[in-house]
């Protein structure tokens, strides 16, 4: 029964049997019951009340129960409204006139009112069961409709599914021209996702799985893919095999291929068009360009703004590349149209169509440079950002998206390499050094393990005294293939990719192994050995408990050991190299700034860090050749005003050591002097009776 009382209504010429039935029914205690005398009356009350059913009289003066029944039906429907004909005519001419007449069942007089009562709930049970599916069904489609979602319903032993409006739409079509087959639906999945869906709907057909659950490309109509995700439930027969599975579809294209931060398409929408222009160009001929925007320096704003102010910086980047390619300028948006994407992180892509040669693509590019070049406002400051450009232009050889974007990602880097805010386009020279910087990248985490490294050491002379103080530590790699590398070519690689801190552990350990074997010449001090530390070294955290355990491990002093760092590492992170500088001082290991005035510190740095030593770069000793001896001059100046002493490096020449010796350069190392030594030549260097400039080879 249903939560409320059933409403009836008893139709009935005759007073006694009006309320004998009246009272019983009301004595059951789950009826409201109202009452007629006559056929008029019961359909004035009929249209003015809401009734569950009706107990309706065949045989009655005026209206007859027949003629009751047919304007009832008029109005509602059996299932609607019940009723039930009350007949003192048994025979089944009266009952089968009845029935075809719309009643819904029949009971005779007198009553037997048990048989009466059960027919009466089983009419209601019916009724209330068919609005219960009705309220289900509506309930259903109107949820359905509210979460935009298609239906779909498989009979799997007869092979056809039922699609839904909301189903068809998602595709693009029209109801009518979509058919119940199956291969509506498996024939537009995409190719790389067919495979895969079959696993997924054989799975729970085979029941190892509880639901269905697929992410999948589905075919429109305009040729695209849409992103779906579609869910479903099988019903089983009594031996467990699937008979049928039901379940909807959703479209999740914007929320699969949007990025979140900025909006824009993503790398998988980008990656879709871009499949689409390479098959066009097999088609038609190659007329599209990708580039590849990467912003620089952009670990700097986050490391020194934060997180929150560097994305703020991507949507201000964003919106900049949206209003340049979006111009109305016909060199971009009428002719290229063109799809900008957020690849992900600081990287960008651009797609542009009918790109007709290399300088509409260099065109597009340098327009983006130019639209960049005013600042950013950015919580209250000015904030600058540049990109480095790259641009694959497309030909037949590509035929998948990873290799236009590796291409043009390629070009991109060799554009950062040239310092950043440029274009360049990808050609086959730039892959044949990207594949040499992949296999030296490689070998690299090989070397480690097979002890292919080596040590050469260069001298350090004393420029007053021209006697030995010391020895520079240099690296260098003896591959098994391209015989002895010089760090220029494998150390930034081997920062990149954070092999640097275990390769410069390795090298403090040895060099100062080598240097524990080293004889003091007569009257002096033993030679120190000075090792250069990269700047993720120095910062890694780890450098000045290395550096005790070696100092200890070779039983040497502190002042056998000097440390090279280079101006960039220290203005990496200041804060924490001003630390390790400092900790190494108090251990009384001196610490000097490498390859001096090629960097970007200012002289805060110089005041702030307590450095010993100044080295000036072999460049700037060879200007001196030229008569160009004012900035070798100046860096000793600045350095003795600070306390500090100068190694010039690339001395060449006995003109360069006079040179140097003039401006009071303590220190001095070079070709002149000797070229780099290997570890077991040093004790012999030293013990020489005449190791005086030039003399040692």
């Amino acid at each position: 029964m249903k939560g409320r009382p059933a409403s009836l209504l008893v139709v009935d010429d005759e007073a006694m049997n009006r309320d004998m039935v009246s009272r019983r029914l009301l004595r059951q205690g789950c009826y409201t019951v109202d009452v007629a005398a006559s056929g008029e009356q019961a359909l004035r009350m009929v249209q003015n009340n809401s009734y569950d059913l009706v107990l309706l009289d065949q045989m009655m003066p005026g209206l007859n129960g027949m003629e009751v029944l047919a304007r009832i039906r008029q109005r509602h429907e059996p299932l609607q409204l019940p009723v039930i004909m009350v007949t003192a005519l048994a025979d089944s001419k009266h009952i089968i006139d009845a029935l075809q007449c719309g009643a819904n069942d029949y009971i005779t007089k007198p009553l037997d009112f048990p048989v009466a009562l059960a027919r009466l709930e089983a009419q209601l049970s019916r009724k209330w069961a068919e609005e219960d599916l009705r309220e289900s069904q509506e309930r259903y489609a109107l949820a359905a409709r509210g979460a935009n979602d298609g239906i779909w319903d498989w009979n799997l032993k007869a092979g056809a599914i039922y699609y839904s409006a909301r189903w068809i739409a998602v595709l693009g079509h029209e109801v009518e021209e979509i058919s119940g087959r199956p291969e509506e639906w498996f024939e537009r999945v995409h190719p790389d996702d067919a495979a895969r869906l079959e696993a997924e709907l054989s799975a729970h057909r085979d029941g190892i799985t509880d639901h269905f659950h697929s992410e999948h490309r589905l075919r429109h109509k305009d040729g695209s893919f849409r992103w779906v995700l579609t869910r479903g439930l099988a019903s089983r027969d009594t031996d467990g095999r699937a008979i049928r599975m039901a379940g909807s579809l959703t479209d999740i294209t914007e929320g699969k291929v949007a990025d979140a931060l900025t909006g824009l398409p993503n790398r998988l929408l980008f990656t879709e068009r871009l499949s689409r222009s390479i098959r066009r160009a097999h088609e038609r001929g190659p007329s599209y360009a990708v580039l590849f925007l990467d912003v620089d320096r952009f670990k700097g704003v986050n490391d020194s703004l934060g997180h929150l102010v560097g994305d703020q910086l991507l949507i201000g980047i964003c919106q900049r590349l949206e209003n340049c390619l979006c111009s109305s300028d016909p060199m971009t948006r009428a002719k290229h149209d063109p799809t900008l994407s957020r690849l992900g992180g600081d990287e960008f892509g651009v797609l542009l169509e009918a790109v007709g040669c290399r300088s509409d693509a260099e065109l597009v590019a340098e327009r983006i440079l130019n639209a960049l070049r005013l600042p950013l406002q950015l919580e209250g400051r000015n904030v600058y950002a540049t990109v480095s450009i790259g641009i694959a232009l497309g030909n037949e050889i590509y035929t998948s998206p990873d290799e236009v974007v590796r291409d043009a990602d390629t070009a991109m880097y060799h554009a950062k390499l040239q310092g950043g805010s440029r274009v360049a386009v990808f050609d086959s020279e730039m892959r044949n050094r990207a594949m040499a910087r992949l296999r030296i990248e490689s070998d690299l985490r090989e070397a480690i393990e097979r002890n292919e490294f080596r040590l050469q050491y260069q001298p350090v002379i004393s420029l007053e005294s021209l006697r030995i103080v010391g020895f520079e530590a240099l690296l260098r790699w003896s591959h098994p293939v391209m015989g002895m590398v010089a760090p220029i070519e494998f150390v930034s690689i081997a920062e990149e990719v954070n092999l640097m801190s275990i390769i410069g552990a390795w090298v403090l350990e040895e060099a100062c192994r080598d240097a524990s074997r080293w004889p003091a010449q007569e009257g002096a001090a033993p030679p120190f050995v000075s090792v250069n530390v990269s700047a993720k070294h120095l910062l890694c955290g780890s450098l000045v408990a290395e550096v005790d355990r070696v100092l200890a491990k070779f039983a040497l002093t502190p002042e056998q050991l000097r440390i090279e760092v280079t101006e960039t590492a220290l203005i990496g992170d200041l804060e924490i190299a001003e630390e390790v500088v400092l900790q190494l001082k108090e251990r009384g290991v001196l610490v000097s700034i490498d390859d001096f005035g090629t960097g970007y510190a200012g002289l805060q740095y110089l005041r702030k860090l307590p450095v010993s030593t100044l080295k000036i770069d072999s460049s700037f000793v060879a200007l001196m050749n030229d008569g160009e001896e004012t900035f070798p001059q100046a860096i000793v100046t600045l350095a003795h005003g600070l306390g500090l002493n100068v190694v010039a490096e690339g001395i060449e020449s006995a003109e360069d050591l006079q040179r140097l010796q003039h401006m009071m350069c303590e220190l001095g190392q070079g070709f002149y002097f000797a070229h780099p030594l290997d570890p077991e030549k040093i004790a012999a260097y030293l013990r020489a009776p005449a190791n005086n400039p030039g003399n040692a080879d």
